[in-house]
């Protein structure tokens, strides 16, 4: 017998199927001994009160084992002989769009700029010991894309639970622990992904699929009114190429040279609101203590804490981005003269520290000028600025979180998980006036609504500036090909589609079956 249950329970009595099992026993009449298996198929902890409970819903296998795998699995087909479309980028709408292909039939070639996921982790352990950042191989360029190293959350707003489900299903069959389809605010883990990454390039080549490192396209072939192909550059070798047929561009947020192409070439753009604002560290601990209203912290059941904040200053949004419990602040940039900020967690959550992007919203009619790619300039600025206060390396200007509050100066700097380290700068004075005052006052609304928040021992360390893309590559509704050039699915983030793995993901697999009806429509 198969039955399921929703039940509210303490963090000890959520913390293994054995206690589970004990809870039901008792709160059920279950006799423990009949049950085989449970399995957890959603869970959320309610930290609202002082008493913390975990709210689960369980699959309870009684006097039977489960037959069914703990995820959907997707059948990949041969497609070696198939026709074939090119998919520019191997982050994750790249990677969706690739694996979609396959189901549907068609053989993806993939080109990636940066190199794969393991070589990859070379170049960003450099940048710590250097402080320079190769331009093809960082934190955003690469196989896996900006989440790769910067976290692995799958949390998305989407409302299309079908294809949300879908892909967490796709990372288990590559790796993934189970757990991501159950968790309220499911995390692989920086540690985890890459691993996880690898598995689906894997399959791509498996089933007959190509994927070439370090190429970088260096433009569009077109006839007439439709994209017929690429051509692209090996930038270990220098060789150049030439592919034909459609192609899914999923280059990235950060791509800005992609972007200053397509602007030369005339593709029709827009220019895109963004956030810009700081990475602001606490010692985990202190969000333990605030967030599950204890003393003691977390304790031995419950995971690192997290936050989420936003309110409305002047108008424009303040809120946390990208919330890393027991995370790093990292490097983020991608070229040289810049320094940005992020944050990871690795799959245990277990560094002193917890951080998030606290950033304002920024509206292209914030930013002078008529032109695509304002918005994208006053990023670059931005960057550019903060690493000149950082000693022109990529040391970070920091503040303690009261003292940039109080509009003063820090003479020195609590210990920060941020590798390349930081510097005491006045960040109220050099951030842009719109930014400061409005970071400002939102702590000082996030500290009414969490008492301890507002706090000296926390750091703001600049500049969060990629939380998405400047630039919206325009696409037709419909069939979500350029509203001018056929052919041609701008994808993702880096297009303007998307806002993290999850639904990067999702336009990734609604861009390749467009892009295989299309197909099929030119023989």
């Amino acid at each position: 017998m198969v039955t399921e249950y929703q039940i509210r329970v303490l963090p000890q009595q959520a913390s293994s199927e054995q206690a589970i099992i004990g809870y039901l026993a008792h709160e059920q009449g279950i006799d423990a001994r009949t049950v085989c298996h449970v399995r957890v198929l959603k869970r959320s902890i309610d930290a609202r009160q002082r008493t913390i409970y975990v709210n689960l819903k369980v699959r309870v296998y009684i006097n039977e084992m489960p037959e069914d795998e703990a995820y959907i699995p997707t059948h990949y087909p041969d497609v070696s002989d198939k026709p074939h479309a090119i998919v520019v980028g191997e982050g994750p709408a790249g990677l969706f769009a690739s694996l979609r292909l396959i189901e549907l039939g068609v053989r993806p070639i993939v080109v990636e700029r940066g190199k794969n996921v393991h070589d990859r982790k070379r170049d960003l352990a450099l940048i710590t010991k250097t402080q320079q950042v190769d331009g093809e191989s960082n934190y955003c360029f690469g196989e896996g894309g900006a989440g790769a190293y910067s976290d692995g959350k799958l949390y998305t707003r989407s409302k299309k639970r079908g294809n949300v489900d879908k892909i967490l299903n796709v990372f288990c069959q590559h790796g993934a622990s189970t757990a991501i389809l159950a968790d309220a605010h499911p995390h692989i883990g920086t540690d985890k992904l890459p691993g996880v990454i690898e598995r689906m390039r894997e399959t791509i080549i498996g089933c007959g699929g190509e994927v070439h490192f370090q190429t970088k396209m260096t433009g569009l072939l077109v006839e007439g009114d439709r994209v017929t192909g690429i051509e692209a550059k090996n930038l270990a070798t220098g060789a150049e190429r030439v592919w034909r047929g459609p192609v899914i561009l999923a280059t990235g947020h950060s791509a800005r040279d992609v972007y200053h192409y397509l602007y030369g070439a005339r593709v029709e753009m827009e220019a895109k609101g963004i956030a810009v604002g700081v990475r602001l560290e606490h010692p985990a601990t202190l969000i333990d203590q605030i967030q599950y209203h204890n003393k003691q912290g977390r304790g031995k059941y419950l995971p690192a804490a997290e936050y989420s904040f936003v309110t409305q200053i002047e108008g424009r949004g303040v809120y946390s981005f990208c919330m890393c419990p027991g995370g790093f602040v990292i490097p983020a940039a991608t070229g040289p003269k810049q320094i940005v900020v992020n944050g990871m967690s690795p799959s245990n959550r277990g560094t002193r520290w917890s951080n998030s992007g606290m950033v304002v919203e920024l509206r292209p009619e914030d930013v002078a000028g008529d032109d695509c790619l304002r918005v994208m300039r006053y990023q670059e600025a931005l960057e550019q600025l903060c690493w000149q206060q950082g000693n022109m390396q990529q040391t970070a200007p920091a503040q303690r979180m009261a003292d940039f509050v109080a509009g003063k100066l820090s003479y020195d700097l609590p210990q920060t998980s941020y590798a390349p380290g930081v510097i005491s700068s006045p960040l109220h004075f050099w951030l842009p006036q719109p930014i400061a005052s409005r970071l400002r006052e939102g702590f000082k609304v996030f500290g009414r609504q969490a008492h301890g928040f507002l706090t000296n021992e926390a750091t703001l360390i600049a500049t969060e500036t990629r939380t998405s893309a400047p630039v919206r590559v325009v696409r037709d509704h419909e069939t979500l090909q350029h509203v001018r050039l056929r052919g041609l699915f701008p994808c993702g983030e880096g297009a303007g589609y998307a806002g993290g793995i999850v639904s990067a993901g999702v336009d990734g697999e609604r861009c390749a079956e467009m892009c295989a009806a299309y197909l099929q429509t030119i023989g």
